[in-house]
């Protein structure tokens, strides 16, 4: 029969994350109910754990944005619950803001293969973070975003380390202060949301807040290069039906034009809604309105007066 092979034993009880709560003690006792008050009483600090991060988040949609605009680009890295996140954010980028699949990307811990199965024992190589992220070939015109509830993930630390060692931008979200990954990253985003309901459940209070904050970053990048006009978001592609009619009802809603205006715009511009919405507002025609499109960078706003002053 053969032995397993002893893991290092590491001290966790300095972290917040994995200390126990209060709150939630004899939870195995409540109700259904009670127990679902007690996991929302705990998800309410959330948000104000977050809100204490807000300074540092905004940094990190600046340096993100400024990557992007020089073609750059955005490379999450996580473990677990961390990298899973990473990777539904990267994923969502491209059918959001119509950008490049390279553009907002993700390595994970373990590959593909761990998005859909826990595979733990990745997270504790510091090869494999750097042999990964080697992989990727950053460089000073990208941003890299560290992902670790606990701060202490040798993956990722591993993946950051050598990412800012070629020149890249780095930050790291977090929810204990102080940490390794903080330490590693140029930006530490920190967001110390305390113990969990379930002890050591990082994918709980942590998840949510990690997941708020990619939100954050991404989106608020995305809005600061033009993606987004007003509040709509401007560069979906009608793939589907649902994205046709989102998009006609964007362009009613951004040009303040009936249904059926809107769509024999969007049928002109060749589905582009961007290119749609520049012909409504500034009352030119696909030619011009694709040549400010590219003038500005796909930034819609900017676009828009470009063409109008013509």
């Amino acid at each position: 029969m053969k032995r397993r092979s002893s893991i290092p034993q590491e001290d966790l009880s300095h972290l917040t994350t994995e200390q126990t709560n209060r709150a939630s003690t004899d939870l195995d006792l409540k109700s259904a109910l009670e127990v679902v008050r007690v996991i929302n009483a705990e998800d309410a600090k959330v948000v104000a754990a977050v809100q204490r991060a807000l300074t540092q988040i905004a940094r990190g949609v600046g340096l993100i944005a400024n990557a992007l605009q020089r073609g750059g680009r955005l490379i999450y890295v996580g473990a677990g619950t961390s990298g899973r996140i990473a990777a539904l954010d990267a994923a969502e980028c491209p059918p959001t803001f119509d950008v490049d699949p390279r553009t907002v990307q993700f390595i994970m811990a373990g590959g593909p293969a761990a998005l859909a199965a826990a595979l733990e024992a990745n997270e504790d190589s510091r090869d494999l973070g750097r042999r990964e992220m080697a992989k990727r070939k950053p460089g000073r015109n990208d941003v890299i975003v560290g992902i670790a509830a606990s701060g202490r993930t040798p993956f990722t630390i591993a993946a950051v380390e050598y990412a800012r060692s070629k020149g890249a931008q780095t930050i790291s979200v977090t929810c204990n202060r102080n940490t390794p990954l903080q330490k590693a990253a140029q930006l530490g985003i920190v967001t110390e949301v305390g113990p969990e309901v379930i002890s050591g459940s990082t994918r709980m209070k942590a998840g949510t807040a990690q997941k708020m904050v990619l939100n954050m970053l991404s989106s608020g990048a995305m809005t600061r290069l033009g993606y987004v006009y007003g509040n709509l978001m401007v560069h979906v592609t009608p793939r589907n039906s649902k994205l046709a009619a989102r998009s006609v009802s964007i362009l009613q809603q951004a040009a303040g034009v009936g249904a059926e205006v809107a769509a024999k715009a969007l049928q002109v511009a060749g589905n582009s809604v961007p290119v749609a919405l520049v012909m409504l507002q500034a009352e030119v025609d696909r030619r011009e309105a694709e040549r400010a499109l590219k003038a500005a960078g796909g930034h819609v706003r900017r676009a828009i007066a470009a063409a109008r002053s013509l």
